[in-house]
């Protein structure tokens, strides 16, 4: 059986019957990390680093608060102290090093891929609360939305067709 799930905003097809409400993963990795969207506290820029550029100056402080900063040691801040720096010259116009930035960053989980590859996923808020008895309709996809309402619109007015045919 193929049936359409939407899956925020987009719609994927899978195959097999619909998950119980109440399923629970068995296969969780044990080193699977579940991060709170919270800003952390962050930390001041250190001047003895040099840093000119105001796009660097953004970068450090967007990491410095970010949600995977909570678990970080002191080694993991001299990290973003020399990928600052990279940063830094990136904005200076020295584009050679965006791969090198870019590999940095994706260890620490900056984009949606990079944390599903790390095993990070952000608890979303209100998720510590249990759901009701009734599990809440998922919303329905622009393209699952459009269906339902082409085939209402054709379904009445094939009975109306079918009504006026019949009674003329």
């Amino acid at each position: 059986m193929v049936r359409p799930r939407s899956h925020g905003g987009a719609a994927a097809v899978t195959r097999g019957p619909k998950p119980k409400p109440n399923a629970v993963r068995r296969n969780v990795h044990k080193h699977a990390q579940e991060l709170t969207p919270e800003a952390q506290p962050g930390r001041e820029l250190p001047r003895a680093l040099g840093i000119k550029a105001a796009g660097a100056k953004r970068f450090w402080e967007t990491w410095t608060r970010a949600p995977q900063t909570a678990t970080w040691l002191e080694t993991d801040w001299a990290e973003l102290e020399v990928t600052t720096k990279l940063v830094d010259a990136f904005f200076q116009g020295d584009t050679k090093v965006a791969a090198e930035i870019r590999q940095r960053v994706a260890k620490w989980g900056a984009t949606v891929e990079d944390r599903a590859r790390l095993r990070i996923s952000v608890k979303e808020p209100g998720t510590d609360e249990p759901e009701g008895d009734t599990p809440e309709e998922p919303a329905l996809s622009m393209d699952e939305e459009l269906y339902r309402l082409l085939n209402t619109e054709a379904g009445e007015a094939h009975t109306r067709s079918s009504a006026d045919s019949a009674s003329g």
